[in-house]
């Protein structure tokens, strides 16, 4: 995951005179408090797909979760790269994020014992998760549980003054994300 600082960029292609960069505290918090993300996924024949879904930041990375057969998990399966976006849907006020990296699964029962009470915290007793087998488990259903450790992260300031501002980190490719012929951070 990262835990290295960003460098931050405004772009003043798409920026107000007046606008100046978000600091990454500020996405962070952002990203944290986010309840509805929009994840963007590449099915095999190359069609992007996207469906809304919840997710936890924690420890530089976000995180969700997905049943084995939907079409995200069979997606990722893959082609591990992501986007996931959150924000407001007007277009003059608010603050849009959109976050770019590789899903990489978490199995390690510890942490996922973390991430479902993080998820319970969150969003409250209906997405309370029993963890096993690598997995978060609710009712008779299953789910798998992603981490995205942002590559690129890009913020849009709605309403005056307008802003478009850049976070890059250096990232290692993770040993965990399955060499398919993708490379994670390229």
């Amino acid at each position: 995951m990262t835990d290295k600082e960003p460098r931050t960029r405004l772009d003043p292609r798409y920026s107000d005179p007046a606008a100046t960069a978000t600091d990454w505290a500020t996405a962070e918090a952002r990203l944290s408090a986010a309840e509805q993300f929009w994840i963007s996924t590449v099915r095999p024949d190359g069609r992007p797909h996207v469906t809304p879904l919840p997710a936890v930041w924690s420890a530089g990375a976000l995180h969700f979760c997905t049943g084995p057969e939907e079409r995200k998990a069979r997606n990722l399966d893959g082609n591990p790269h992501v986007v996931l976006t959150t924000g407001t849907s007007t277009w003059d006020k608010g603050y849009d994020l959109v976050v770019e990296g590789a899903a990489v699964r978490v199995t390690d029962e510890e942490r996922l014992r973390e991430l479902a009470a993080a998820w319970e915290a969150k969003y409250g007793s209906f997405w309370r998760f029993d963890v096993r087998d690598g997995a978060f488990h609710h009712g008779s259903g299953y789910a798998y549980v992603f981490a995205v450790a942002p590559r690129t992260v890009f913020g849009f300031g709605k309403g005056e003054p307008f802003s478009q501002t850049r976070w890059r980190f250096e990232c290692v490719p993770d040993k965990d994300v399955p060499d398919k012929g993708v490379k994670p951070w390229t």
